[in-house]
């Protein structure tokens, strides 16, 4: 079994609540969308998101046999992105059972930042205008989601 180390002040992690809304674009389509996400900050590493799988698309994302270790958070799984023929291969993680010490993440979902981007959605802002966006197809003749029924007649002869 692989040694289990514990966050401390040689290698200090914190896990807090993102004040805020955040999504996840990958090609332009909200991947993810919530105001539940938990911010993993650990050593000199860059912050990461970890985002409830409730608010994450996971049409859009495929099981990997993909698999790595980390002494601090335990085993960690990963998904690949497949989006309109854009494949990303393991570019999503998630510790399914954490230690202990990181049990908070747990079943959580964490994307690449080389891969997606994020977006910081202001109180109130955005929700038409991305319900609207994902309605719509960016020219490549696909939307994220289907398109709405007619809202008009066809003009008679």
């Amino acid at each position: 079994m692989a040694e289990m180390k514990v966050p401390g002040p040689d290698h200090p992690i914190t896990v807090t609540a993102h004040p805020g809304r955040v999504q996840v674009l990958f090609e332009g389509h909200v991947i993810a969308d919530s105001a539940n996400v938990l911010t993993l900050k650990e050593a000199t590493y860059k912050p990461v998101f970890y985002f409830p799988r409730d608010d994450v698309a996971m049409d859009y994302l495929h099981r990997t046999d993909h698999a790595t270790h980390c002494p601090y958070k335990g085993q960690a799984g990963y998904f690949t992105l497949n989006m309109d023929g854009d494949i990303r291969e393991n570019a999503v993680w998630t510790y399914e059972s954490p230690y202990p010490a990181m049990s908070v993440i747990d079943g959580r979902l964490a994307f690449y930042p080389n891969i997606v981007a994020f977006l910081e959605v202001a109180e109130g802002v955005g929700d038409s205008v991305d319900e609207i966006v994902q309605h719509t197809d960016s020219g490549s003749g696909r939307s994220q989601k289907d398109h709405w029924a007619p809202n008009v007649e066809s003009p008679g002869p």
